[in-house]
């Protein structure tokens, strides 16, 4: 396998077992569903649900290198029936195993084409999404898996992230820029760890200042996307908070 000519930083420091994993105590906690099928190498396909950077493409990595299966994996947003003919086509002595990230982005004509070969086995199903499974998946797929829900990540989760991040990649925050990161970071690993890097990359150092330049030179909006729908969401929750200040700023993003 060819080296990448760059790796983000948040696939640099992603766990590779359970015993290095964040969160989702509820999944891999001793004695609970994932972790047990780990332990037991149990195949079974499963639908992973929850919000941004929560553990899911973590989660299914882990399983299937557990598991000594070959992973495979598409984004819905791109792949279609082509992509998953020819998986099946590839001849492999390891159970294989399709990680498709927003499954809910698959049409029903493109859900029933992988039904077939999720019944028969020839493809262990991993789904992961956002939205709710019940709404956009179809019900004859959805009945061949198992759903599991993740919840944002806690303070306390992140906090740990940024000191994997800290004691690997040599890169300190002061108390200031650690509060202000979990602030940020409303339970999303990947989004904290990607403004780590690009403020490392640009000014070669972390401090709140600088994470502010980041993030102001770095936001992507677009209104009919995932960056819409977030907007929207931290301004709803910023409001219920009784928090004014983020509460404007949301706003005056999305008006801008």
């Amino acid at each position: 396998m060819n080296e990448l000519i760059h790796e983000p930083l948040a696939s640099k420091i992603r766990p590779r077992s359970l015993d290095h994993f964040v969160g989702q105590e509820h999944l891999v906690g001793k004695g609970m569903p994932i972790r047990t099928a780990i332990e037991k190498k149990h195949l079974f396909s499963f639908v992973l649900w929850g919000p941004p950077g929560s553990g899911k493409t973590t989660l299914a990595k882990i399983y299937a290198n557990t598991l000594d299966a070959e992973l495979f994996e598409l984004s819905a947003v791109s792949a279609g029936k082509d992509d998953i003919r020819k998986i099946i086509e590839i001849q492999s002595a390891s159970p294989k195993i399709l990680f498709l990230d927003e499954i809910h982005r698959f049409n029903k004509s493109q859900q029933d084409f992988l039904l077939p070969f999720v019944e028969s086995g020839e493809l262990v199903l991993i789904g992961a999404t956002t939205e709710n499974p019940s709404f956009e998946i179809i019900s004859a797929l959805l009945s061949r898996c198992q759903v599991f829900v993740l919840q944002p990540l806690s303070h306390k989760d992140i906090e740990k992230i940024l000191e994997r991040t800290e004691t690997r990649e040599e890169i300190k925050f002061g108390k200031e820029s650690r509060e202000w990161l979990l602030e940020f970071s409303n339970g999303d690993a990947r989004k904290t760890i990607s403004l780590i890097e690009n403020a490392q990359k640009l000014y070669g150092k972390i401090s709140p200042e600088i994470l502010k330049d980041t993030l102001q030179s770095t936001i992507r909006y677009d209104k009919k996307g995932d960056e819409h729908y977030d907007t929207i969401s931290a301004f709803i929750k910023s409001m219920r908070a009784g928090q004014s200040d983020a509460a404007l700023y949301y706003l005056a993003r999305m008006i801008e």
